[in-house]
């Protein structure tokens, strides 16, 4: 048997595996590298030039939740939500068994303490008159004086729980404390409700005003305007602003005084405002300046992989990562402290696909 064969069998195998892994590492076409890639681009804007445009609520001057001063059960219900109502009118009764009852215990109370000091005083007017004839000692008048004091605070302790439980069976209506609008009904005939326990808010006629809330990162400014949709504007002027963000949402409410508004515009009718914000990180006033500034850019501009927040600027159509600082956001831009110019351009989409120093083609050139 002729083994020669056998023998060059694994040497051929050896040579065709060797030719295979150099194949692979092969260097691929020079000209496929250069491809530019094809990108969105949108150009930043300076802060200054945008603003801040918010949506806005329009409210009453004053608001107050109304609840009862006496606890018991609801007996009726006079009012809806939405209604306009004038000032005393009846909104909620309570059902005024227990009260009355509460009454009439007052006053047997009131009524025995004024017996009581009725039968004092003739007491003191016996003991006078024996103590006159020599009959008593002046000991014995004294206690009659002393006995007279007590029965008169017991009579006026008596008549003061008297007037109180008869202003608690008064209570047992509820009155609108002035004219509006009930703007929500939560409390319910049948219903067992606690002393101060609200039932209803009233916005009361007058004065109306808009509230806004502005992101955690900004102060409500002092003015600003409302934008009706027939191309109007009214004019905002600050009234009152939150000291504290709100914990959950980090916003922080705002109440703008709006003389001028339509009458038609209902209370609760949402309204764009806007406002003109000064630039929180006093950028300088020469726009082409790349100093570290406020810009608005695009919210697909925004890459925040391992690296943090940064955008991709293209320059001389290779990308440079510029990091960033996300002042704050909306769903179609966001607002971002960078070393930026007005009127560079940066990726607007897909920057997650990106790299440094790829080279790009603006899409449209």
């Amino acid at each position: 048997m002729n083994i020669a064969p056998l023998r060059k069998a694994p040497m051929a195998l050896s040579m065709s595996i060797a030719l295979l892994a150099s194949g692979c590492q092969r260097a691929d076409p020079p000209g496929a590298a250069a491809t530019p890639t094809v990108v969105a681009t949108a150009s930043v804007e300076p802060l200054s030039a945008a603003g801040m445009g918010l949506s806005g609520t329009v409210r009453a001057r004053v608001e107050a939740p109304l609840a009862f001063q006496v606890g018991g059960r609801i007996a009726a219900r006079r009012v809806d939500a939405g209604q306009t109502v004038r000032a005393g009118q009846v909104l909620f009764e309570l059902d005024p068994s227990d009260l009355e009852q509460a009454v009439r215990a007052a006053e047997a109370d009131t009524a025995a303490a004024e017996a009581a000091l009725r039968t004092a005083q003739a007491d003191l007017e016996r003991v006078r008159t024996l103590a006159a004839q020599g009959f008593v000692s002046t000991q014995a008048t004294d206690r009659a004086q002393l006995a007279v004091r007590e029965a008169t605070s017991r009579r006026d302790a008596a008549q003061a729980r008297l007037a109180q439980i008869r202003n608690g069976r008064a209570y047992a209506q509820l009155r609108a404390p002035a004219a509006g609008v009930v703007t929500d009904v939560t409390g319910q005939p049948g219903q067992v409700v606690a002393a101060g326990q609200p039932v209803a808010t009233l916005a009361q006629a007058g004065a109306r005003e808009v509230e806004v809330f502005f992101p955690d990162t900004v102060l409500p400014p002092a003015t600003g305007q409302i934008l009706l949709p027939d191309g109007r504007t009214v004019a905002l002027a600050l009234r009152e602003a939150a000291p504290m963000v709100d914990a959950l949402a980090r916003t922080r409410r705002a109440r703008y005084r709006a003389d001028g508004l339509p009458p038609a515009l209902p209370l609760g009718a949402v309204v764009a405002t806007q406002f003109a914000l000064p630039d929180p990180l006093n950028v300088s006033a020469d726009a082409g300046a790349s100093a570290v500034g406020a810009w608005r850019v695009p919210v697909g501009a925004l890459d925040e992989r391992a690296q943090g927040p940064r955008v991709w600027r293209v320059r001389d159509g290779k990308l440079e990562a510029v990091p960033v600082r996300v002042l704050r956001m909306d769903d179609r831009h966001a607002v971002v402290a960078a070393p930026l110019a007005a009127g560079e351009r940066v990726v607007a989409l897909g920057t997650h696909l990106l790299q440094p120093g790829m080279t790009v083609q603006e899409r449209g050139q």
